[in-house]
């Protein structure tokens, strides 16, 4: 799985931190997410899916990364 993020379309809601806070942060300038690992650990996988689920923006999204 790989993780990926437009922090162009990211609204700073901040539920993906909360969520899964091993793999996104946010940005301290304007809130906007920070992916602190596009390829987060097998374990991690269903928390990220929760992510893209909860983004409202819809800023997060995954892609096959041949794992």
């Amino acid at each position: 799985m790989r993780v990926e993020v437009d922090r162009d379309r990211c609204c700073g809601a901040g539920m993906c931190t909360l969520t899964e806070p091993e793999v996104f942060d946010q940005s301290a300038e304007d809130g906007t997410v920070v992916l602190l690992t596009a390829r987060p650990p097998r374990e991690s996988w269903d928390g990220v899916e929760e992510c893209v689920r909860l983004c409202p923006s819809q800023a997060i999204s995954l892609a096959d990364g041949g794992d």
